[in-house]
């Protein structure tokens, strides 16, 4: 924690992409600073004021733009950074050894990936666009000699692992306890408190992910979730249009989630 902060500009990442038939897009020759970003009070920046976020000016992050349906990172690559979610949608998810894939979580403008890689080095899931995105990389190296001379980055850092740990555990308890309607509910009222969040409709929305995304990440077959949201239409508490939803009754949806436990 005594180490002195390296006043001088950070070497710009170089990204080198996976050879192969998705090949990302080369980081942008731009500066990023945190202090002016427009998604400071959602990203790494939420909760840090004056000199520590200062301080994270000090680094040159690279913009990188991913097409949709192309890999972020993938499962077991080498853990160098940070990312950013500047606009657009991700999902997180993991190769079992059946084959099939199950979706771990959903990130969108403002939330950070790459987390996962801390424990050993390697990234532990694969990140995909759901669109075409725009993500920040930010080099953990760089970030963590910063947070050595910054209690309150340490404290933002804390933070980050925090959330993830949380994250898990509502996981955890969706899959272990809810019915199929406390699960959809769950979900439909998460995506609206993080669209309110970023100032857009909490009652209107276009849902990036398929269907059967949403299934394996709430641990429901496709027709499940299918069945669910027309239940949710004849009920009067959403109306759909593909992946356009407009819910109609939001105290609705919550008392649904509110419901007893199995």
């Amino acid at each position: 924690m005594n180490a002195a902060m390296h006043t001088a500009p950070a070497v710009p990442v170089h990204i080198v992409p996976r050879t192969g038939a998705q090949r990302p897009t080369a980081p942008a020759a731009l500066t990023t600073l945190c202090s002016t970003c427009h998604l400071k009070d959602l990203c790494l920046p939420c909760g840090l004021t004056g000199s520590s976020v200062e301080r994270l000016d000090h680094l040159k992050f690279a913009r990188r733009r991913i097409k949709e349906g192309e890999a972020l990172y993938h499962e077991g690559d080498k853990f160098q950074f940070i990312y950013a979610v500047r606009s657009g949608t991700f999902k997180s998810m993991l190769n079992l050894k059946d084959g099939r894939e199950q979706v771990t979580g959903f990130q969108m403008a403002g939330e950070l990936l790459g987390l996962d890689g801390l424990a050993s080095g390697k990234h532990a899931s694969s990140a995909i666009a759901l669109e075409d995105t725009e993500i920040c990389a930010i080099p953990y190296a760089h970030l963590t000699e910063l947070a050595a001379v910054s209690p309150d980055l340490h404290i933002a850092m804390s933070r980050m692992m925090s959330r993830e740990i949380v994250r898990e555990h509502s996981l955890m308890m969706l899959l272990g306890s809810m019915n199929a309607e406390q699960r959809l509910a769950a979900f439909l009222l998460n995506v609206s408190q993080r669209m309110k969040a970023r100032g857009w409709s909490a009652t209107e929305f276009h849902l990036r992910m398929m269907r059967v995304d949403i299934g394996s990440y709430l641990g429901m077959k496709l027709e499940t979730v299918s069945r669910t949201f027309t239940s949710f239409q004849q009920q009067g508490l959403l109306k759909v249009d593909k992946k356009h939803v407009k819910i109609l009754d939001l105290e609705a949806l919550q008392r649904i989630f509110d419901g007893p436990m199995q």
